[in-house]
């Protein structure tokens, strides 16, 4: 749980009992039915990711509440949706499996972290469930666990953005897929509908 970094800041600050304490109570490997639950209605969530070399990178990921699915005791189920290509979290996984992601809710402030490793799955059975999803990317946790929610800043959602996948929707076309700058790089199937935009 660990390293010599972590430990020579704890002892530092006098923190290395209380932090075995944490790591001893509320450290999981299993999602609880709370953690489902909390899961179950986030609309997002921040995952960090590295490439072979440990060069880092950290990315948001959004849908509607349930895009993301507990599929069993131990591993989630998240959908790739169209993006800008660039593929930094997802191609990261190919080459370095480990992946840290906080789940955040702002409403009623809570924080959950789940760390494990992640692997993509091009022909996934949940992609026929998951609305615009590409390919599905399981995690399997290895650490599951709440962090205290004090400097969280209690935020509203003001509404699901329009470009969520969702069941019998299309979504707009990004703004930014319709730049002439961009338009000659875009695959093929986002050049239909857009050659006359300005």
């Amino acid at each position: 749980m660990y390293h010599e970094g972590m430990r020579r800041l704890q002892d530092a600050r006098e923190t290395r009992v209380l932090a075995d304490r944490l790591e001893q109570v509320v450290v999981r490997t299993a999602f609880t039915e709370e953690d489902r639950a909390f899961i179950a209605r986030s609309a997002m969530f921040f995952i960090a990711t590295a490439d072979d070399h440990g060069s880092p990178d950290c990315s948001y990921k959004g849908g509607l509440p349930g895009f993301v699915r507990v599929v069993d005791d131990h591993t989630l189920a998240i959908p790739d949706y169209d993006g800008n290509g660039m593929y930094r979290s997802w191609g990261n996984v190919l080459v370095n499996a480990q992946v840290g992601l906080l789940f955040l809710d702002f409403e009623q402030p809570k924080r959950l972290r789940v760390n494990g490793t992640a692997v993509v799955v091009q022909d996934d059975p949940l992609c026929a469930e998951l609305p615009g999803c590409v390919f599905v990317v399981r995690v399997t946790a290895e650490r599951i666990f709440p962090n205290c929610p004090r400097y969280l800043h209690k935020m509203q959602l003001v509404e699901h953005s329009t470009y969520a996948p969702r069941p019998d929707y299309t979504p707009p076309v990004p703004a930014w897929k319709t730049y002439e700058v961009f338009r000659d790089s875009l695959p093929t199937r986002d050049r239909s509908g857009n050659e006359d935009a300005k």
